[in-house]
């Protein structure tokens, strides 16, 4: 069985970053995807822009954040996963501006001690990275210990250097 192709959003926003392009997805009130250009595509590139208010809104608050001027996001996001996964993502969302977490503590927090492997899955599968704090969380020994959004690893690195958040080489 091969894996479903994401659905194109109903509408559409790219904008640039110091991290490489972003595309923007909504169902036309809320902010459904995110994703971080890789190797110099994005997956909708084939697609033709059609923004939203609330699309112009998160790129506005995005361009914000990326300027060091914005630390918080306030565009309204529908999250779709599993029950598991909207767990960690609530959690994710709470953890602040040049704030980070572990794996184990998140597992802890949403009562799943010793379930770190699951937990770096559903972090991984986070739709909507950078406005839900993925690249926040770290290893017990604050190592990053991988990067799904870009070009993986170094733009986690530049998202925490960004908000001052030390981590181990």
């Amino acid at each position: 069985m091969t894996p479903a192709l994401p659905l194109i959003p109903e509408y559409l926003l790219r904008m640039p970053s110091p991290i490489g392009r972003i595309e923007l997805g909504s169902d036309g009130t809320s902010v459904t995807s995110l994703t971080i250009e890789r190797d110099g595509s994005l997956p909708f590139d084939s697609q033709p822009e059609r923004s939203t208010d609330v699309l112009e809104r998160a790129s506005a608050q995005l361009a914000e954040y990326f300027s060091g001027a914005r630390r918080s996001f306030d565009v309204p996001i529908v999250l779709r996963g599993t029950p598991f996964q909207l767990a960690v993502w609530e959690h994710l969302k709470a953890i602040p501006w040049s704030g980070y977490t572990t794996y184990g503590s998140l597992g802890a927090e949403i009562g799943r001690p010793g379930s770190g492997r699951a937990i770096g899955g559903a972090v991984g599968a986070n739709p909507v990275p950078i406005l839900v704090p993925c690249h926040r969380v770290l290893a017990s020994d604050r190592r990053i210990t991988g990067y799904s959004g870009g070009n993986g690893i170094p733009t986690k690195v530049w998202l925490l250097s960004h908000e001052g958040i030390g981590f181990a080489a």
